[in-house]
């Protein structure tokens, strides 16, 4: 069971190039905290709402970002500590039923983690990611690709009036 609107707080974090993390510069990360329960089936959620080319697995433990597309992931099992926006960025704790929705070119790296963690990362449209670390770097093609992605059609949780379009689409 998906979570009304009104039983969660969405928290909107807008991050600042970080060294060689580009972030992104007109769209805040989404974290809806607690929006899922345990009957729900994450996956499902997301290719509904058209959030498609769906893994299951973790989150890698170093900084790294896609720059072609944006994505959400699903914490599904246990608890962690991730890093977003770089090493300069905000280290936030997740647990089962929160909801991350990141941007094209927001950084995000696994601190630490319960043996169980597990998430569910899915993109809009089904798109292809790239993969960037901070290692590779911030190159004009880089932040192209960042202005370049469309906006999602819908949240990934909530469809079309789900509070991605409302903060996202106010531009």
């Amino acid at each position: 069971m998906v979570y009304s609107l009104h039983d969660f707080q969405v928290k909107a974090v807008f991050f600042n190039e970080d060294g060689n993390i580009p972030n992104n510069p007109t769209l805040p990360m989404l974290y809806y905290p607690m929006v899922l329960d345990e009957d729900d089936s994450i996956m499902e959620i997301f290719e509904r709402n058209n959030w498609r080319n769906s893994w299951t697995g973790s989150v890698l433990p170093y900084h790294h970002y896609h720059s072609n597309s944006h994505e959400v992931l699903g914490v599904q099992k246990g608890t962690a500590a991730i890093m977003f926006g770089g090493e300069h960025g905000e280290e936030m704790h997740v647990k089962r039923g929160d909801v991350v929705i990141l941007p094209a070119g927001c950084g995000h790296k696994k601190l630490k983690a319960s043996t169980d963690f597990e998430v569910v990362g899915a993109y809009p449209d089904g798109k292809d990611y790239d993969m960037k670390t901070q290692k590779d770097p911030v190159s004009q093609e880089v932040w192209n690709n960042i202005k370049d992605v469309k906006l999602p059609k819908a949240d990934p949780v909530f469809g079309k009036d789900g509070p991605l379009i409302e903060r996202w689409h106010q531009d």
